[in-house]
């Protein structure tokens, strides 16, 4: 029982928060490319950039892939990647924040919102805002469930023998790596951990270590991506999984 609601909260929030940044994606054009591609002319730029598309699009994975593509189609230099790369790191913690407002009471709202904009818009960007609406909702639902499914483990003996060995920094960034890499989503591990903190499942001296190992594993993506690329795009890839690894 315990399982099967910590799978389907999980499934509800992986998929109201692609739903929310595919929705947010669509709203903001097809010249989100291009725009990334222009303005990316200075590292500081660059950062600001690569912030804004994360917490759009939500994953900065997909961010990160899409730079590794322009660096492999010569749009972007290997200097205009770092900046981005850099600024989807920041962009990304976006999700935990919202997770944090607890906004779960408002999803019912949130998802008949959206419904209602995807149904009756006449225009695409307004069909887009529907989903970004739906997708929210979605994600504070899978929230709940998953709050709802790990409850339970409070008072079982063995999870709490298990919580208590997470005391250990590289058992925890480990872990981190692991799970991350898994779910290809760094904002879902965290996500995890937020309900579990929310329950008193979880400290931060445990999730400290944890969220470290979502830095490192989010970055499998963009390595995978740039595997067929060129060497300047393979060197972007480098460059995100050592920015990471280092900063952890």
């Amino acid at each position: 029982e315990i399982a099967m609601k910590v799978i389907c909260g999980l499934g509800l929030f992986m998929y109201g928060m692609a739903l929310m940044g595919e929705g947010l994606q669509k709203a903001a054009g097809s010249k989100l490319k291009a725009i990334v591609g222009a303005l990316t002319q200075s590292t500081f730029r660059g950062i600001l950039v690569g912030a804004l598309v994360t917490c759009l699009i939500q994953s900065s994975s997909a961010t990160t892939v899409m730079v590794v593509g322009f660096v492999n189609a010569k749009i972007m230099t290997l200097n205009q990647a770092v900046g981005v790369i850099m600024g989807a790191n920041i962009g990304t913690t976006m999700t935990s924040f919202i997770i944090a407002l607890n906004l779960g009471q408002y999803s019912p709202i949130l998802v008949g919102v959206g419904t209602v904009f995807y149904l009756i818009g006449k225009t695409k960007s307004t069909k887009s805002l529907g989903e970004s609406f739906l997708g929210f909702g979605l994600l504070f639902l899978g929230i709940m469930m998953l709050e709802q499914g790990l409850k339970p483990l409070s008072d079982n003996q063995m999870f709490s023998n298990f919580m208590k060995q997470l005391n250990s920094p590289f058992l925890g960034l480990i872990i981190g790596v692991i799970a991350t890499t898994i779910l290809q989503s760094s904002s879902a591990t965290v996500g995890i951990m937020q309900a579990l903190g929310m329950q008193g499942l979880m400290h931060i001296g445990a999730a400290f270590p944890m969220l470290l190992g979502t830095n490192i594993g989010s970055t499998t993506t963009a390595i995978l991506s740039s595997l067929g690329a060129h060497k300047t795009a393979k060197r972007a890839a480098l460059i995100h999984f050592l920015f990471n690894l280092v900063g952890s």
